[in-house]
Formats: structure tokens, C-alpha cells, sequence
């Protein structure tokens, strides 16, 4: 069964021969990017291989969330949160935006500590954040029978539609000025006198003097062909929707049996709320020592699996010239099968604490490939050995509600302009210089 179907984009159609900034990648960062630029009067191209947001950023869960980030991504978070709220209203299209609040539920004394332990990060916020237990917690799961005993409950999170936010804020950057072509994979970059002069596309060259990289799960393999090591691996989630029910959840839950959010069509949109696949890949050996860390600390939640990706990924060209045609044409859409092992347990899990629940179908189902890093927060940074280079990927699947905050984040770098939160955080070099690399446990 294929991927859900975004809001069909029409492509523009006339590739220009120079331009201030290239975004390469049509998914929720680079769209985000894109209209922040354009906004400022910059002229950009966006090329996208595919078609916008085509993969993860269609695919993802929905939420909009500050609740258990890890800390470095909180400030960044809340500037999204802002731009979420207003969002509708500045492109003049729908995005599905709803402040319907996320609770995180606790079955057992441990998780409930946890998740307090968890809430000092927003200490003095005005979240809201709150634990609740009892008659509230009930309230706020109306008609569920679940094991869970409390909750962080987030009133100020939310959620969106992934196959209608991307193709919206592409349309809006558009009607700003920025070009946006799809099916128009950019191949290589044009490095003269040790900086970036321009991009090679399969439709000719571009000549621009900087270039975002927001190629999601691909960022790495063009970053490669580039000369810079970007340590970034793929994780498979699997999701699935069902139809639409009387008197099913408003609030988004996630629980360690399954994750729930209603959709605009008032059905729900289900995963696993632990569970993800990792497919063994040469990458897996080549960055096993950058991951391991990660590793041991999710190791609960990971399946490990040889696939047919190993001979996918083994077989791919890592190093390329202009002239060649590159894996991202081979590839347009990255179109994993779900887990049906997956599918089926959170399915039981959703229908045995929402009973309401098995008056629903389940409708489509489908897998997408979240891009991760050894501590699995994003890489927003300029590119110390090539100057005019810029990376937004590994967003270790918290991208698509951070999305426009990452978008103002980028536009400030490219115009060095005074950032909106501190980068140090994600500066590529901590990979490099030192730093000790590995995920926050957030709580």
C-alpha cells in the first residue's frame, strides 16, 4: 500500500539561471526555509527531487509538541509553537493546525517520576504543564479503559496535518517569490575558489552563492559526495489511520502501547508509541562507534532487522559527478513497507483502552524513514569547510512540529543574521571538535 497522498503541488516550470539560495529538499524544513527567505526578500530556488513532502514529512504522527523534548530543542520549540498558532493566517491556507493538547501517560510509579523529572526543563515557561491523575485525567481521556495512572498533560501542544502543511507553506513561499520545482533532483554542488558558487541540478546548473541542505533521510549521502561526514543513520516508523468514530479522543495520548491523534476528518491517525525498526545498513558499521551511545539508551524501542535495505544501500553510488545521474533520481519517493507486527499491536493496544474505537476500519497504513543523529537532535549549522553550505536535517522525528521554527533558525544563519535561539546546540562540528555526543535523556 503506499504513502498517504499530499496536497498535489504543481511544479513550477522554468529552472533560473541564478538565484541568491538553493533549498534543496520539499519536505517541512525546506519549505519552512524557503518561505522565511523568501518573506525577507531573498531569491530562492527550492528544488525537490520528488514531490513536497513526499516523504517523512507526510508520514510523521502530526504533533506539534514541546512535551519530552530533549531540553536543547525546548527554545526553539516555543518559537514554533508561536508560528503554528499564526500560520493559517500568514499563508491563507489550511494546515490542520489544532491547540488540542498532548498528554504523555504514565502506567507505573517510575514512568509518573519521569515524567516530573522531565518537567523542570519548563520550569517558568508558561506551559501549563501540569501532572494530573484522578477525575482530570479521566476527563481528559473520556470513555478510555487504560492502565495509565497519571499524566503529563501539555494544554499548549497540538497537532497538524502532514499532507497538508508542507505543500501549504510551499505554495505560500511561491506567492513571496521563491521558485519551487519538483522532480528536480540537485545532483552536486559547484565549488570554485573553496566556496559554493552554485548547484548542479538534472536540468542544468544554478549559480548561487549559498546552499540549505534539507534533504531529510538523504542528507547525509549528498553531504558525502560533497567531502563533509555527516553522521545521520534511518529509522522506520511505522502508522496507520482509521476511520472515522463517535466519541473518540480529542486530546493526542502517547503511552508505551500506542500513540493517538485525531485527524481533521475526524478519524485517527495511530503508531506505536515506542516501537521503531532500524535496518542493518553499511552505514550501521561505518557510524556504529558515533551510535553507540544512542543505541545503548533506546535500545528497549529499537528492532534491528537485515533487510533488503542492506542491498539497497550497498549498491548505491557514494560518490558521483555532475554529469551522472545520482541515487536521487534513481529513488524519488522513499516508500518503505510498514510493520505489520507493528500495525497489529498498536491497533489492539488503541481498541483495548478506547473501545470506542472498534467501530473504525483501519484505512491506509505506511512506513516512513525518520533521519537521525548519535544524539538525536537536529543539525541547523553552517558548514565550517565549505563555506556557503548550510545543513537542516536529522531531526530524529521531532522535525515536522519544529519545522518553522527550523525554517526562521535557517533564514537567520544564510543572512547572518542575529538567530532566534542559540545554534551552539546544533552546530555540525560537535561531531567533531570534542564535544560529548549523545542524547539527552530528557528526564
Amino acid at each position: 500500500m503506499p504513502g498517504p497522498k499530499p496536497t498535489v503541488f504543481d511544479s513550477d516550470l522554468s529552472l533560473p539561471k541564478q538565484t541568491d539560495v538553493v533549498v534543496i529538499g520539499g519536505g517541512i524544513i525546506g519549505v519552512s526555509t524557503a518561505l522565511e527567505l523568501a518573506e525577507r526578500g531573498v531569491s530562492v530556488l527550492l528544488c525537490e527531487k520528488g514531490q513536497i513532502a513526499g516523504e517523512q514529512s507526510s508520514r510523521n504522527w502530526g504533533w506539534v509538541r514541546l512535551g519530552m523534548r530533549d531540553p536543547r530543542e525546548i527554545p526553539l520549540m516555543q518559537e514554533s509553537l508561536r508560528l503554528w498558532r499564526g500560520m493559517d493566517d500568514r499563508i491563507g491556507r489550511q494546515t490542520g493546525y489544532t491547540q488540542s493538547g498532548i498528554l504523555f501517560g504514565a502506567s507505573g510509579q517510575r514512568d509518573a517520576r519521569n515524567l516530573e523529572r522531565w518537567m523542570r526543563h519548563v520550569d517558568g515557561l508558561d506551559t501549563g504543564a501540569r501532572i494530573v491523575a484522578g477525575a482530570e485525567l479521566a476527563d481528559l481521556m473520556p470513555g478510555a479503559q487504560s492502565d495509565i495512572s497519571s499524566g503529563l498533560y501539555m494544554p499548549q501542544d497540538g497537532r497538524a496535518e502532514p499532507q497538508w502543511a508542507a505543500p501549504a507553506i510551499a505554495e505560500a513561499a511561491r506567492d513571496r517569490g521563491a521558485i519551487v520545482m519538483t522532480n528536480c533532483a540537485v545532483r552536486s554542488v559547484d565549488v570554485q575558489e573553496g566556496r559554493v558558487a552554485g548547484v548542479f541540478t538534472e536540468r542544468g546548473r544554478v549559480a548561487c552563492d549559498r546552499v540549505v541542505l534539507a534533504g531529510g533521510a538523504w542528507s547525509r549521502l549528498f553531504a558525502g559526495n560533497a567531502g563533509i561526514d555527516l553522521p545521520q543513520l534511518k529509522v522506520l516508523n511505522t502508522v496507520m489511520r482509521v476511520s472515522p468514530v463517535a466519541e473518540g479522543p480529542e486530546v493526542a495520548l502517547w503511552s508505551d502501547g500506542f500513540a493517538i491523534r485525531k485527524r481533521a476528518d475526524g478519524g485517527y491517525t495511530i503508531a506505536s508509541g515506542h516501537e521503531n525498526t532500524v535496518d542493518i545498513v553499511p552505514d550501521s558499521f561505518r557510524l556504529a562507534l558515533k551510535f553507540l551511545p544512542a543505541f545503548a539508551q533506546e535500545w528497549r524501542s529499537l528492532r534491528f532487522r537485515l533487510s533488503s535495505r542492506w542491498t539497497t544501500e550497498a549498491r548505491e553510488d557514494r560518490r558521483w559527478l555532475p554529469t551522472d545521474v545520482t541515487p536521487f533520481e534513481h529513488c524519488r519517493v522513499l516508500d518503505p513497507e510498514p510493520s505489520q507486527k507493528v500495525i497489529r499491536a498498536a491497533w489492539a493496544n488503541a481498541r483495548k483502552s478506547y473501545p470506542a474505537l472498534e467501530q473504525a476500519e483501519i484505512v491506509q497504513s505506511w512506513a516512513g524513514m525518520i533521519d537521525v543523529t548519535p544524539d538525536a537532535i537536529p543539525v541547523m549549522s553552517s558548514v565550517d569547510e565549505l563555506p556557503g553550505l548550510f545543513i537542516a536535517t536529522g531531526f530524529s522525528g521531532h522535525g515536522f512540529g519544529i519545522g518553522p521554527g527550523a525554517g526562521l533558525l535557517m533564514a537567520d544563519l544564510v543572512m547572518h543574521r542575529t538567530p532566534c535561539v542559540d545554534p551552539a546546540a546544533f552546530r555540525l562540528s560537535r561531531f567533531t571538535d570534542g564535544s560529548k555526543v549523545r542524547p539527552d535523556p530528557g528526564y
